[in-house]
């Protein structure tokens, strides 16, 4: 389970975008980004401040991957699943990355330390198979490379 959330905070940040068009976007961007994830307790504010069913804002929460319903691991793993990177390897890099973390995609290793989600496209068409970690790109990574860069921010952890 999470920490406590700061419901202040986050009605602070609801009624800082909800007089702009198509608010509810825009909202949980502001959410996420300011908490790290949107918490269940923030959807009944939303609903309520935008006039919205509690159905209707957990269901934009729910479909795009990009939000988080949990708190993230300490690093957070992106692995492109696009179709370039997956000609150049990405999908068995994906099935690595799977089995050295012990957790699958939107998942949390259990040591909190790495979240793995996957990601449409880093723009390393040409150098894939790509992986972002905490905001790094890293191109034509392998299997051996990966367990590198995830060693190397256990070392700075």
């Amino acid at each position: 389970m999470h920490q406590p959330v700061d419901l202040d905070h986050i009605s602070t940040l609801i009624v800082a975008q909800k007089a702009l068009p198509g608010a509810l976007l825009p909202i949980l961007h502001a959410i996420q980004e300011s908490v790290g994830f949107i918490p269940s307790e923030a959807v009944p504010l939303i609903a309520q401040e935008l006039n919205l069913s509690r159905a209707e804002v957990h269901g934009v929460i729910s479909f795009y991957h990009f939000f988080r319903q949990q708190p993230a691991g300490r690093h957070v793993v992106q692995i492109c699943r696009a179709e370039a990177c997956q000609a150049r390897g990405s999908a068995a890099l994906e099935a690595h990355a799977k089995a050295v973390l012990e957790c699958d995609f939107h998942g949390t290793t259990s040591d909190g330390q790495f979240t793995l989600e996957p990601v449409y496209c880093l723009g390393q068409c040409a150098c894939g198979p790509a992986v972002m970690i905490d905001d790094e790109l890293h191109a034509r990574v392998s299997p051996s490379g990966f367990n590198r860069l995830l060693q190397t921010k256990r070392e700075l952890s």
